[in-house]
């Protein structure tokens, strides 16, 4: 599998075999098995080992890492073979536990960690690819020329001349990097692995972007010399970096245009993945891993559309509640995005405001957290923009964690390349679920604990993690965090989208719909603007299944809260109902095996 993906991405499959009674909740750390604690170590460490950008990324490229910090991950072709060989390896270190008798908390940690890895075997042992999520090598969200440079400024710390030069290298390695990119894009398109025409347009006018910035003054330049100004490391920066970019980051970027154009002819008609060889295998094992369920793409194209109406009638009460009466859910909806008062200029006067916005619905929310949850993490948080020369190709909004020693804060990042997709009165919600009581507090909660082995610290499920966080807005409306009526159907229209991903993400990929009918879909159902709706429905294309893993997520938390507050009564505690963060994130059907054994525990007590 991927090394990054490992621990800083979605993974695994639930464990259905598994008894609620194997899950009860976690014993002290000094009840585990030592044996298996290390091997959980030593598998860590050969992750992080062998991925520079992850011992970046966790702050962990220090002390006998520190030659780390000069590299850039290997993204060759010969990287899916060898990355195939450490999870195997990774595998068989954890194969002499499997008939020991294990106490709760290594049962639990040793069935998340196993799924990951077997999940991890997939993508290369399967199908000869790096990645089932994300299938194409290059697109408009996918590869070094999208994600190495916000790397470099935003993950790669500068504070002294070692630091300085060890950029140097990993921007010379840049490189190196996009020639990788483009042999394994080459050596997959001949395979039938090449993304969209349309998705390969968009990757072009990206790439044209950060190449039309002169060397001297391109943002890969000025962020070394910027930062090294501020940290008050001595020496011509900006020329040593613009050097290397006009010699090698430059001349690799134009072969690999060269290369763009030249497959781009070659792309097959479509937009879902079963344009491809083994398409629909390869949407059902995507599907499976970003919700970690059994769930077919029938049964979640119809939880989709169920949900859209059931969602629709509860916004259709609060907009008819505030004088929006004429025409549909979405059509009402999408009137009032358009309303001026709810409407940020469209300045860097505006933006600034927006962004403010942001901040201050966070540190609301934030002081309202003890409410809801024992001791909330306090961990500190940045709200940026999405970088200007990658935001055409950006998400709307996600979340980065922060180092695991505390070197780089987290960072909630959204995408104002135009503000009309950011009515007032949404928001907050996206605050809510990107932040606090959101990824921010999840991701930060489960990397302080303790008690959980370092791989579960860092490691992931997109279906726990991003329902979690839509659970999330809907807990912040529990603590009176939206100030205003509008501000619910924000939250409202929030579920609305993720419940339309269903019947998207599905419909593009197991029902051949076009980008263009799922993005009508979308706007006519949700209101949102076609601008962002269309990049939303280029996401999915480019990358199957883990839109689905959001609402999918979300059901599974509130059922399992449901069940918690019916059987429990009046002796239902929400805050220790969330203590249920610190078991670190697991695949979906392991969470509410997990949370039913809490809850008979709480009986018994």
């Amino acid at each position: 599998m991927k090394r990054r993906d490992f621990l800083l991405t979605t993974a695994a499959t639930a464990l259905v075999s598994m008894t609620p009674r194997a899950f009860a909740q976690s014993a002290a750390p000094s009840d585990g098995l030592p044996a298996l604690d290390a091997t959980f170590e030593k598998i860590f460490e050969m992750m992080v080992d062998n991925s520079p950008q992850m011992a970046t990324q966790l702050g962990l490229d220090k002390g006998p890492r520190a030659p780390m910090k000069a590299k850039l991950d290997d993204n060759s072709l010969q990287a899916v073979t060898d990355d195939l060989a450490l999870t195997r390896r990774a595998l068989a270190m954890l194969d002499a536990f499997k008939d020991r008798p294990l106490g709760d908390k290594d049962a639990l940690n040793l069935a998340c960690v196993r799924y990951t890895l077997e999940r991890g075997l997939v993508a290369g042992g399967k199908y000869d690819l790096s990645s089932i999520g994300r299938p194409y090598r290059i697109f408009q969200q996918g590869g070094a020329y999208f994600s190495t440079p916000d790397f470099l400024n935003s993950a790669h710390t500068i504070a002294t001349k070692t630091d300085c030069e060890a950029y140097l290298s990993r921007l010379a390695a840049f490189a190196t990097e996009l020639d990788n990119d483009s042999e394994v894009q080459k050596a997959y398109a001949q395979r039938g692995y090449l993304a969209p025409a349309w998705s390969l347009d968009l990757t072009l006018g990206q790439m044209r972007t950060l190449r039309g910035q002169p060397a001297a003054s391109c943002s890969m330049t000025r962020s070394l010399a910027d930062r090294a100004a501020k940290a008050g490391v001595a020496g011509d920066w900006a020329a040593e970096a613009a050097k290397i970019v006009a010699e090698k980051v430059y001349p690799a970027l134009d072969r690999q245009i060269a290369l763009v154009e030249q497959l781009k002819p070659g792309s097959a008609a479509g937009d879902g993945v079963w344009r491809v060889p083994r398409g629909d295998e390869i949407y059902a094992d995507a599907l499976a891993q970003s919700t970690t369920t059994t769930m077919s793409p029938d049964e979640v194209h119809q939880m989709g559309l169920d949900q859209v109406r059931e969602i629709s009638a509860a916004l259709d009460v609060i907009l008819r509640d505030n004088g929006l009466t004429q025409g549909s859910v979405g059509a009402r909806l999408t009137a009032l995005n358009a309303r001026p008062d709810q409407l940020y200029p469209d300045t860097a006067e505006g933006r600034a405001a927006l962004l403010k916005s942001l901040n201050d619905d966070y540190l609301k929310c934030k002081a309202l957290l003890p409410k809801a949850f024992n001791n909330p993490s306090n961990a500190p948080l940045e709200i940026r923009a999405v970088p200007v020369e990658i935001q055409d190709g950006a998400s709307n909004g996600y979340y980065r964690r922060a180092a695991l020693d505390g070197s780089r804060p987290a960072i909630y990042y959204i995408n104002l390349k135009d503000v009309a997709d950011w009515p007032k009165y949404g928001l907050p919600a996206l605050t809510y679920h990107e932040a606090v009581p959101g990824h921010h507090l999840q991701i930060s909660t489960m990397q302080e604990a303790g008690a959980l082995p370092t791989l579960r610290r860092v490691g992931g499920f997109s279906a726990y993690s991003e329902g979690w966080a839509l659970y999330a807005e809907e807990v912040a409306d529990e603590l009176g965090a939206y100030a205003t009526p509008l501000e619910r159907a924000g939250y409202l229209q929030s579920f609305l989208f993720r419940a339309a991903r269903l019947a998207v993400d599905t419909g593009l990929h197991a029902k051949r719909w076009t980008r263009e009918q799922a993005t009508k879909y979308m706007v006519d159902v949700t209101g949102f603007a076609e601008p962002r709706c269309q990049r939303e429905v280029e996401r999915y294309c480019t990358q199957p299944g883990q839109a689905c893993s959001y609402k999918v997520g979300h059901a599974a938390w509130t059922r399992a809260r449901a069940k918690a507050q019916a059987t429990l009564g009046d002796r239902f505690d929400l805050k220790t109902f969330h203590e249920v963060l610190k078991d670190g994130a697991m695949p979906l059907t392991i969470l509410e095996q997990r949370i039913e054994a809490r809850t008979a525990a709480l009986l018994k007590a």
